[in-house]
């Protein structure tokens, strides 16, 4: 359910990751947010550059969306090298990871995403090949069993993941660099809808439509770049072709997505809460089951918001209604029924 959301901060299937590609910064200036972790990298990127040595592994770690595949392209590209993307669910076996490894070049940078995901047996491959660019593995059983080591070339491997808990504590301390990406503010969002309206020949499109948006987007540059071009659409095929504020309204309350871009399962996450259980506080697995829906989905991709504007409290009890979540329910149960 929450991958078809317009507000969910996963990438969708389809087009959305060549979209969004074509709308990244290439280069750390252009880089907008995140500005201690920015100049962490720029200071290691310089140094390693000067020594003419391999940028040395990075963990980031926060909710998705936040430009985490990004940070590793601009990486990449800062080191005048190749970046291979892949997945921690997609490497099943040690073969998968090796078969990956032996591709890479001097420098080369290593993406893996939801990196806490890799199974036990793949991550001891990964080991030795951080600390010593060599995979070791055992050719044939028993008596005649022998260990092969595998020499690799000096690369940069990133992990990204949503929860950084997960890590074992051997993999986290293999990472020079480890960093948690925050939400992004409503400035730097503004920031990064201005320059992709720009890629997107939106001429007509001005501060105030890109506050519009850069309110709803949740603090998430893949969010303000999906809401963009659905108000990009809608205004070509129903204003006109006008950009305005009200072009964004209407584009979004199309979508069901309101002034703070909570849409309707936020909203109906919240109601469950108040109107089944009392406003809390009550278990996420039973809330989970009362929406018919998965409770890892909720945890990772509606709570973290709702969280975050403080409509919601996790308490040792369960979750919980705030004060200020049962008056937006209210006002906004007032304003379906004005209308």
């Amino acid at each position: 359910m929450a991958r078809d959301r317009l507000v969910a901060t996963t990438e969708q299937p389809g087009h959305e990751d060549e979209a969004n590609y074509a709308l990244r910064p290439e280069r750390l200036d252009d880089y907008v947010g995140q500005r201690e972790l920015v100049e962490r990298l720029r200071i290691a990127l310089e140094a390693v550059r000067g020594r003419g040595e391999q940028m040395e592994h990075v963990l980031l770690h926060g909710p998705p969306g936040l430009g985490k595949t990004t940070l590793a392209h601009i990486i990449a590209g800062e080191m005048k090298s190749r970046a291979y993307v892949t997945s921690g669910p997609a490497l099943t076996k040690a073969s998968d990871l090796v078969g990956t490894l032996t591709k890479l070049g001097a420098k080369d940078v290593l993406f893996i995403d939801e990196i806490h995901r890799l199974p036990a047996a793949v991550e001891e491959y990964i080991y030795p090949a951080m600390e010593d660019f060599k995979v070791d593995f055992t050719v044939d059983t028993g008596m005649h069993a022998k260990i092969v080591s595998l020499k690799l070339k000096p690369f940069t491997l990133i992990g990204a993941t949503t929860r950084a808990g997960l890590l074992t504590q051997p993999l986290r301390s293999r990472f020079g660099i480890a960093h948690h990406l925050d939400f992004y503010e409503l400035d730097d969002l503004v920031a990064i809808i201005d320059r992709a309206a720009k890629k997107l020949a939106m001429r007509n499109a001005s501060d105030p439509v890109f506050r519009a948006i850069a309110a709803r987007a949740r603090g998430t540059p893949r969010v303000a770049l999906r809401l963009l071009r659905r108000v990009r659409d809608f205004a070509q095929v129903r204003a006109g072709g006008k950009l305005d504020p009200q072009t964004v309204d209407a584009a979004l309350k199309l979508e069901a997505i309101d002034q703070l871009g909570l849409d309707d399962l936020d909203r109906k996450y919240m109601r469950i809460i108040r109107d089944i259980y009392e406003g809390g506080p009550v278990g996420l697995d039973a809330i989970a089951a009362t929406m018919g829906d998965d409770s890892d989905t909720l945890e990772d991709v509606v709570e973290p918001y709702l969280l975050r504007v403080g409509f919601v409290a996790r308490t040792r009890q369960g979750r919980k209604l705030t004060a200020q979540g049962i008056e937006y329910l209210s006002s906004n149960d007032a304003s379906r029924e004005a209308r």
